[in-house]
């Protein structure tokens, strides 16, 4: 039996969030520099774009740059940007042909003007699909995210006794998107690196040792497979959870 058989597919997560790293490991295993390896991680996101809509996940974020990568060599992040604009221009078809809507959140001003071109364009005609929507974390971090929010909250003038946890998360850069059901992080760090910290209070964690460009439809499935086998019980104890199913 393959893994994908042991998936229940009325148990799906709704929303999977990525942290896709060890690009640069990898590409010093196979003696090149660190942009081979980010060359080479697109067939990993088509695998997992692809495993995620034949599972019916219906939101698949990926973190793509964070707002700290700007502070990398400017050879490097040069050339993630171009890569970028190449990514999403050979990409698009395989988006259209999967039925999965392109969207982005971050700081996108910081974005060169040429890759936002390129993406708003992505994103206008993807816009009506409706498989799964594919959000990228671009010039992202979930520190820069809650200060914005709160500069919104304050330039719009609400009263301290107004705000709650409800009114913070209507202004994030998320709000439009359910919190993660599970994060995956390759390449065998244990951390989440500034990643959605407001919404994955409660978001299982699948950590694996692979590196970013080898990941295949069967690694999503089966970080699927072992969320399936995990209690989620939001603060309730085991026996609640049990008791209510």
């Amino acid at each position: 039996m393959t893994t994908i058989d042991q998936i229940d597919k009325t148990r799906v997560p709704q929303h999977v969030a990525i942290i896709m790293d060890g690009n640069g490991r990898w590409a010093m295993k196979q003696q090149h520099e660190r942009i081979f390896g980010h060359q080479n991680a697109f067939t990993a996101v088509r695998q997992a774009v692809e495993a995620g809509v034949h599972l019916g996940v219906k939101y698949l974020t990926l973190y793509t740059f964070s707002t700290e990568n700007w502070n990398r060599p400017q050879a490097e992040v040069d050339g993630l940007m171009e890569l970028l604009i190449k990514a999403v221009r050979e990409e698009t078809k395989t988006l259209m042909d999967n039925n999965v809507r392109l969207t982005m959140i971050g700081d996108l001003e910081r974005i060169p003007e040429r890759s936002r071109t390129e993406l708003e364009r992505c994103m206008e005609e993807t816009s009506g699909n409706t498989a799964m929507t594919l959000i990228l974390a671009l010039s992202y971090s979930s520190r820069w995210e809650i200060a914005e929010a709160l500069k919104r909250i304050c330039r719009e003038g609400l009263k301290a006794e107004d705000i709650d946890e409800d009114t913070l998360r209507r202004y994030l850069t998320t709000s439009e998107y359910p919190d993660p059901d599970l994060l995956i992080r390759t390449g065998g760090e244990l951390r989440v690196s500034n990643f959605l910290l407001w919404q994955m209070a409660y978001t299982e964690f699948y950590f694996s040792e692979q590196l970013w460009p080898e990941f295949r439809h069967e690694d999503f499935y089966a970080a699927v497979a072992e969320y399936q086998n995990r209690q989620r019980r939001f603060g309730k104890t085991g026996a609640q959870v049990e008791s209510a199913q």
